[in-house]
């Protein structure tokens, strides 16, 4: 009778598989009606004029120039109450001269005394201050543009929108400024955006463009254009326009940074020292207003922030996001196929971490170029890198490029081809095709629908057959309800050599349903969120469920206080097709295991001095109980200094054996100004038994000139549970650079 139940149910996954397919492209169908239309016109049109005198960037707004210039119009609620008039008076200007775009920003308050400002370091997260955000579609093509933001402190923070919102490269830095200033009724803001910053086609005669404000305080965001609940900022196509600009120029468009970077290295096992330096640079040249060319020479990345310990007890391969400069550099055009919706992808055919890394050693880039963009209606990116030999790994060119046909309003039908195998001297290519489908304005309510699909194919030296990739998604991230489908096949031989796959050999689904409505006078909550989410993985060269797990979490709420609270329910299965050693010692033999879950989540409000993040997940665990509790506590001292204490634990208790499982880290960094801070951070895993230190000292001269001071100390614990380390490595590294801009 068993295994009657368990064929009817493969089946009845192949029936819903084939129904949802053909769901899928009726989906596709009706989006491509809607999109074939326009959207509509922009809800909110602004002319900027010229500035006629000098704009001094200091944050005071008492030019004349702006108090003859006209605001953009009533800045509206976006939430709480969507639509209604804003409990503050925000007035917001621009004007332009020939080599910026300035913004005006005035920002009134009836509690002065109680904005918030928490921090002051580059591109800090301001989630938890009162904030405003700017949004600039150069190109008018309702999907990608340049993001800006500031907070009462004058921080910098900018990012590029992709997709429309869909992703955002927040590792992005370029060249602008912004001033603030603390006045009796309020704050204000004075943003500088050179023109040679902003990619954009010659003679456009209208570009998008938005602009938000946050109250932390009361939990409150005011916005220029749609302020709906449907609607989050980054959604490009939801922007205003302004007018103007068509006359504005890039110049030569070349901006030339030269470097410097020294090491000074201490070997702890050799008691050996090294000196090291070189000079480098990099080259930025727009062949048009809207492709950019990039080269680096003899590249550094000394200044780059030492990736987040992680310690892994599952199967699978652990991801770590990349950090570089260049590599980030208008990352976004590689993107392809279905995104991730958690922090964790399913695979990328290109994955930059691939190029000058091989585990924790760093391979010598001699030079790359990348060529990045618009071309009509065309999207283009193409990178290629040259990394010489190093240890046992030779010298590699690798290459990626990456095109997309612009389709619609928000579409796109592009293709991806990668060549080179950093591990092997064997050759490898992946090459693959997309589509995306996507309106946020489906049958005019505004509301955001995207269907995706894709293909792909890996071709290694002495591999053949069954090597593709294909798979689907349709995605309704909406306010009240947000759903998705994804559907996935990843053969047994696909492997991008370039590229990332967490779970290779298997066939994936995976149904989201967050129901979130808004009650009115409930509790004091905001809102609520009733989250559905089940996966399942079935091993193709098995023909068997390798797992699936079902979460449902009855209650998430959010109070109108900031805080949080949630608890989940997740049954899970687990088949191990040979045994697996979750910790040193402990070994889990091949069969399956069946277990559940319970998890309870609390998260105090960041607007907050002190502020916490507490999630204990608890039960049943393959052949024990494990809990594996997760605590973050963050002390601010507003808005220069900045404190957080992390600590992650796992206690398992198995047939096969106990084992603990911890990391712990430190982070405490202090900015004297927007412009100078110091970062450090400690960590420690059981695992590795490693305790890491990184101070990083980064003093902004002026955008685009920077100078880096970073200390790196590494100790190793002599014995499990034992208080004695062992220093290991030291290493002190600088890196001195200067933009030229022609």
């Amino acid at each position: 009778m068993t295994k009657v139940m368990k064929k009817s149910a493969v089946l009845w996954v192949r029936y819903v598989i084939k129904i949802l397919g053909i769901l899928g492209l009726l989906v596709c169908s009706a989006i491509a009606q809607d999109v074939a239309q326009s959207d509509g016109s922009p809800s909110r049109r602004y002319k900027v004029k010229p500035a006629h005198s000098r704009i001094t960037l200091d944050g005071v707004l008492t030019e004349s120039e702006w108090s003859e210039a006209q605001t953009i119009g009533e800045i509206r609620q976006r939430e709480p109450h969507p639509g209604e008039q804003a409990s503050e008076r925000t007035e917001v200007k621009l004007l332009f001269d020939q080599r910026n775009l300035y913004i005006s920003v005035l920002c009134i308050d009836s509690e002065p005394g109680r904005i918030i400002a928490t921090q002051m370091a580059r591109d800090s997260d301001l989630a938890m201050d009162d904030k405003i955000e700017i949004l600039i579609d150069t190109f008018h093509d309702h999907r990608n543009a340049f993001y800006f933001a500031t907070n009462p402190a004058g921080v910098l923070v900018d990012a590029l929108i992709i997709e429309n919102g869909q992703a955002m490269n927040l590792q992005w830095d370029s060249i602008w400024d912004v001033r603030t200033a603390r006045f009796e009724k309020g704050w204000s803001a004075e943003f500088a955006i050179p023109f040679k910053t902003l990619n954009f086609k010659a003679g456009q005669k209208a570009w998008g463009f938005n602009f938000s404000r946050t109250i932390k305080r009361k939990f409150e965001e005011d916005r220029w254009a749609s302020p709906r609940l449907e609607t989050m900022f980054q959604q490009v196509s939801q922007a205003g326009e302004i007018e103007g600009l068509s006359e504005v120029g890039q110049g030569l468009g070349i901006d030339v940074r030269p470097f410097i970077s020294g090491n000074a290295i201490h070997y702890g096992d050799s008691n050996s020292d090294a000196l090291v330096g070189k000079p480098g640079g990099d080259v930025f040249y727009s062949l048009t207003p809207s492709l950019k060319w990039s080269t680096t020479f003899n590249t550094d990345f000394g200044e780059t922030e030492v990736d987040d310990r992680q310690i892994n007890l599952t199967r699978f391969p652990l991801f770590f996001p990349e950090k570089r400069a260049f590599f980030l550099e208008n990352t976004g055009i590689f993107d392809f196929g279905v995104r991730p919706q958690q922090f964790f992808p399913e695979f990328m055919p290109f994955f930059s971490r691939n190029i000058g890394l091989s585990g924790d050693q760093q391979i010598p880039i001699t030079a790359g170029t990348k060529l990045t963009g618009k071309a009509g209606r065309f999207d283009i990116g193409v990178m290629d890198v040259q990394t010489r030999a190093a240890g046992e790994t030779a010298e590699k060119n690798l290459m990626v490029t990456r095109v997309k046909r612009n389709l619609f309003s928000q579409s796109y039908v592009g293709g991806i081809f990668a060549d080179g195998n950093p591990r092997s001297p064997a050759s490898s290519q992946t090459y693959g095709v997309d589509l995306n489908l996507a309106t946020s304005n489906l049958l005019g309510s505004g509301r955001t629908l995207e269907v995706t699909s894709y293909f792909l194919k890996s071709a290694n030296e002495g591999i053949k057959g069954k090597d593709r990739a294909y798979g689907f998604a349709v995605n309704y991230p909406n306010d009240v309800w947000n759903l998705r489908l994804e559907w996935g096949d990843s053969q047994e031989n696909f492997q991008p050599e370039l590229g990332f796959v967490l779970r290779p050999k298997t066939r994936r689904l995976r149904i989201d349903a967050v129901f979130a409505p808004r009650p009115k006078n409930f509790f004091n909550i905001r809102q609520m969120f009733h989250e559905f989410r089940f996966y399942r993985y079935v091993r193709l060269d098995h023909g068997q469920t390798e797992s699936w797990q079902f979460l449902t979490s009855p209650v998430n709420y959010r109070f109108n206080s900031g805080d949080r609270f949630e608890f989940d329910y997740a049954p899970e299965f687990q088949r191990l097709f040979e045994s697996f050693e979750i910790a040193t010692g402990v070994v889990l033999p091949a069969g399956t295991y069946r277990f559940d879950r319970y998890r309870l989540e609390l998260e105090t409000a960041s607007k907050r001095r002190w502020e916490a993040f507490i999630t204990w997940w608890l039960g049943t665990y393959y052949s024990g109980t494990a809990d594996q509790v997760s605590t973050s506590f963050s002390y601010k001292v507003a808005p220069h200094f900045r404190a957080r204490v992390g600590l992650n634990q796992t206690f398992a208790r198995l047939r096969e054996g106990n084992f603990i499982a911890r990391i712990f880290s430190l982070h405490a960094d202090y900015s004297l100004t927007p412009f100078l801070t110091l970062y450090n951070l400690v960590q420690f895993d059981s695992g590795s038994r490693n305790l890491g230190w990184q101070s990083r000292l980064r003093w902004i001269l002026r955008p685009g000139n920077d100078i880096f001071l970073v200390f790196n100390q590494g100790w190793i614990q002599e014995e499990q549970n034992d208080f004695r380390f062992r220093m290991t490595d030291r290493k002190l590294s600088f890196k001195i650079q200067y933009t030229f801009r022609l």
